[in-house]
């Protein structure tokens, strides 16, 4: 819901203009201290104080006690705002005027009938959304159904999985939506205890600092070679006409319930000369399974080739494939330096925005974000993440060769080759 003219919001200057028009969603997303938490909380007193009857909910995730929600928050703006004679304010809730009301819950509590609950409520507003679960977002969204009726996300970013940035920064996002990035340096109320502590973290904390103040991706592992926000820039939503594709495969050894993936990836270069991630095809299963499956990708895209690292099965795994396809083009390659050594080509390119991921591929960018400078940081196999490293050390030929031909990727020369 709009606010209605004469009505002030302290908290509001030009970035936060766009947000008091109406729009079915609006969501902030940002670091510490944007001011996204007191605008929407100012907002909603607004609309409260000037639309009688006025319903909204404010929901967190997991909300044990009030203390985790914003009822001291809304208090505090209605003693500010000179409304205290308006509201009147309980243990659980806040009534507004007209026979309104501003109730707090944890979505976890829900269930799908509770829910039913809330669809009468004019405004929704999500805190802390980066920890809403998808089942969480799944009910919400059609429950909310009041004519003008409004659902509001504030959230620092974690993770490009999180449902609430898959919902807002997928490659679909709603219509009907106001979506904004906001930092510290767009608040002009930012405070200078804030900014001493800004200043601390930039020096003291350099790993995490865009991720507290700049509402960049969570960091990945220390040192690591590939960072989320690297792979979130450069990522598309279609790829140009493909010059080259190849599937990889990095099969686990072992076919047990708790073995590891086997890795199928699908990976190109377009007729820009860029990278192109386009599929996770990783599955578990037997070998004839992972093989049906990467046969299934070489169709499915019309492959040139199957990229196959054979250290664990040799003529195995060549064989498994050719059992399920006869006189496809195999590609064999060998791992011959540790598995981090084999990924730093691959991240060079990643760096320098070369390598595209068309879509989102959660479980395969996790695994990225663990490979450091002094090895893989995880205690999962990095099986969807080699298979397309296998890919792009294949479809980038000059990262294989001596490193005396790597300078357009490094500045220097040393003996010895990235892979085998």
């Amino acid at each position: 819901m709009g606010r209605k003219q004469g009505v002030k919001i302290g908290a509001a200057s030009d970035v936060f203009d766009d947000f008091m028009m109406p729009s079915r969603y609006k969501a902030m997303y940002g670091g510490r201290g944007s001011g996204k938490s007191h605008f929407f909380a100012e907002a909603l007193v607004a609309n409260a104080a000037t639309n009688q009857g006025f319903r909204a909910v404010c929901i967190r995730e997991v909300q044990k006690t009030l203390k985790e929600s914003a009822k001291r928050l809304i208090e505090d703006k209605i003693i500010k705002m000179g409304f205290s004679h308006l509201f009147e304010v309980l243990n659980d809730q806040i009534k507004t005027p007209g026979g309104g009301t501003i109730i707090f819950v944890g979505m976890q509590d829900h269930t799908a009938a509770s829910i039913t609950s809330l669809e009468g409520f004019n405004v929704v507003w999500c805190e802390e959304a980066q920890t809403l679960s998808a089942r969480s977002l799944e009910l919400l969204r059609p429950t909310i159904r009041a004519p003008g009726s409004e659902l509001w996300f504030g959230w620092n970013p974690r993770n490009a999985r999180d449902p609430v940035d898959l919902f807002f920064r997928g490659m679909n996002p709603p219509e009907n939506a106001i979506i904004r990035r906001i930092n510290y340096d767009e608040n002009k109320l930012f405070p200078d205890e804030l900014e001493e502590e800004r200043i601390h973290d930039k020096t003291s904390n350099p790993d995490r600092y865009d991720h507290i103040w700049n509402g960049g991706y969570e960091p990945q592992a220390i040192n690591a070679i590939f960072t989320r926000q690297m792979i979130h820039d450069a990522r598309r939503d279609v790829a140009p006409d493909l010059d080259r594709i190849l599937v990889g495969v990095d099969p686990a050894v072992t076919n047990t319930s708790n073995s590891d993936y086997h890795g199928v990836a699908v990976c190109a270069v377009g007729d820009d000369q860029r990278g192109y991630l386009l599929e996770d095809a990783s599955l578990h299963g037997s070998p004839h399974e992972w093989a049906t499956r990467a046969v299934a990708m070489y169709d499915k895209w019309e492959a040139d080739g199957i990229v196959v690292e054979i250290n664990q099965g040799g003529d195995m795994v060549k064989h498994t494939i050719e059992s399920v396809r006869k006189g496809i083009r195999i590609i064999e390659v060998r791992a011959t330096r540790g598995k981090h050594v084999r990924a730093e080509p691959t991240s060079a390119l990643y760096s320098l925005g070369r390598i595209s991921h068309v879509g989102t591929f959660p479980e395969l960018e996790d695994q990225l974000c663990k490979f450091t400078s002094s090895g893989y940081d995880g205690s999962d196999s990095p099986d969807r993440a080699e298979a397309a490293i296998w890919c792009f050390a294949e479809l980038f030929p000059k990262m294989t060769t001596a490193k005396s031909e790597q300078k357009e990727f490094y500045g220097h020369a040393t003996a010895g080759g990235w892979m085998g």
